[in-house]
């Protein structure tokens, strides 16, 4: 197993508190309840997350990746490769990364979704490949946020942002900061994470929604929480709705039937080989 730099036992952890603090049950009060009772690690992943975050991290995390010049890899042989990822200390599952994707992907195909909303699924989290480059958990998953302006309220933890330097800086600390009203998500940079990294491996093959989930999908402030509409256009906001339509499977879809990869491995190479080249730049 490959240990991951970072406070968090695992990165199911990041998941799991996601998973409960966004459940749509809960009443605001219980948003802020939950908050203050979140494990310590969880608020130590946060303050490293938020700290760490500046507009120049992501821009030279950009430069360093998006090249895509780590190799090349099919799907499956990078679902293999991030099941070295998999820390089998986990008290509440005992399923593989592949197996995680597979639940996912099932649980769309069986609401009769098309057939690249349930490759997504099967691969949205690819990205964190990251963490086997060596990444930190907070350059890895988390909540995602744009950079370069000011942070919102609606982040989880936002207190957190004060160690941030850009929080200092005039030119981010304003509504707007580098960019423009209704720019487009486009032209934003976010948080660096498995959804931008995942997204710039996946841009040249997948329909635009199937982008958008892969790249937003990890964009709580925006899907969830209704914050930086001022940044997106019409284009944003129309494909905000499959990133929302897609939301609920990645969070409640890892139920307890545990599926079988090498009986269910057919259908998803041939899905696989519908849409992606046998290897894909990384």
């Amino acid at each position: 197993m490959r240990v991951v730099s970072g406070p968090l036992d695992n990165l199911e952890q990041w998941d799991a508190f996601v998973k409960d603090r966004y459940d749509p049950g809960k009443t605001e009060d219980q948003f802020r309840k939950y908050d203050d009772a979140t494990p310590p690690v969880v608020r130590e992943f946060y303050r490293q997350n938020h700290a760490n975050q500046t507009r120049e991290f992501v821009l030279q995390k950009k430069r360093q990746y998006l090249g895509k010049q780590r190799g090349e890899m099919g799907i499956w042989d990078a679902m293999d490769y991030l099941n070295t990822l998999v820390d089998d200390s986990d008290p509440d599952t005992d399923l593989s990364q592949i197996e995680h994707n597979l639940q996912t992907a099932e649980a769309i195909r069986k609401d009769g979704h098309p057939r690249w909303f349930v490759l997504t699924g099967l691969i949205h989290d690819l990205g964190k490949l990251l963490c086997l480059y060596g990444e930190p958990q907070w350059a890895v998953v988390g909540d995602t946020f744009p950079v370069g302006c000011a942070f919102s309220d609606k982040i989880v933890f936002p207190e957190f942002f004060a160690a941030n330097p850009d929080s200092n800086r005039p030119e981010y600390r304003t509504r707007l900061g580098i960019y423009q009203e209704n720019c487009g998500l486009s032209n934003v940079d976010l948080s660096w994470g498995h959804d931008e990294y995942l997204y710039h491996v996946m841009k040249d093959y997948l329909p635009q929604p199937a982008l958008y989930m892969i790249r937003y999908h990890s964009f709580y402030p925006g899907h969830r929480e209704g914050a930086y509409d001022y940044l997106f256009d019409e284009k944003d906001r129309e494909m905000f709705g499959w990133v929302r339509k897609f939301n609920p499977y990645d969070l409640y879809s890892k139920g307890h039937t545990k599926p079988n990869p090498d009986e269910l491995r057919p259908y998803y190479e041939e899905l696989i080989a519908e849409y992606l080249p046998a290897k894909l730049r990384w």
